[in-house]
């Protein structure tokens, strides 16, 4: 295999291949970033150079009667802790149903129209991820996605963009009845994209469109 088409990392190990060499420097340049080991090292070394606590005060003896009681008295630093709770309703706001009477429908072929927001309507959302009709499931389900989009009657359910995509923005999504495949790569985490293009490049029947910000 020739050097461009591999990339070992020299923190961690992971191997990362690719036949499309602008394809696998986006995904080395995203993995230089997220590397757990190089982290890691990162959050080592600045625990090294963070300034040590001053030692805490002994705790003073108060006497009580005929008895010692010991007051101790402690500073305790300020802590803030912050948690990240889901936008309410997130999860489920889900108008679109995969079951239905739409049974009739043929397998399409690819490319994915890279026009089609303009040429379709949005007819409902699955759990937040909006879906451009028309639909008539099971056997028609329409493009789905607002950055990353993924017509749902060409994706044959190859796998290629979940293996692909270096932050994990697909999951497996059962889709039982579809005559393209019976599930296909959800875009759970859309917002995560970072518009590598991985996933549309190597997508073999090309339904993939990934739309940049804005767009």
């Amino acid at each position: 295999m020739s050097s461009d088409s591999e990339y070992i990392c020299t923190d961690c190990g992971c191997l990362l291949v690719h036949t499309n060499p602008i394809t696998l420097e986006s995904m080395k340049e995203v993995h230089i970033q997220l590397c757990p080991v190089k982290r890691q090292m990162v959050i080592a070394s600045q625990m090294a150079n963070k300034p040590s606590t001053p030692p805490t005060a002994p705790p003073t003896m108060k006497k009580t009667g005929d008895s010692a009681a010991i007051a101790a008295t402690t500073t305790t630093p300020a802590t803030t802790v912050t948690t990240s709770t889901p936008a309410m309703g997130v999860s489920d706001n889900t108008t679109i149903s995969l079951e239905g009477t739409g049974t009739s429908h043929s397998k399409s072929e690819g490319p994915i129209d890279p026009d089609f927001k303009s040429k379709r309507q949005v007819v409902g959302t699955f759990r937040g991820i909006k879906v451009w009709g028309p639909t008539d499931p099971p056997g028609q389900l329409g493009i789905w996605g607002t950055q990353v989009t993924v017509d749902y009657d060409i994706c044959i359910a190859d796998g290629a963009c979940i293996e692909a995509c270096p932050v994990n923005v697909y999951e497996w999504l059962d889709t039982p009845g579809h005559p393209s495949s019976e599930k296909k790569t959800f875009m759970a985490r859309e917002k995560d994209c970072i518009f590598c293009m991985a996933c549309e490049n190597v997508c073999p029947p090309q339904c993939v469109k990934i739309f940049q910000k804005g767009t």
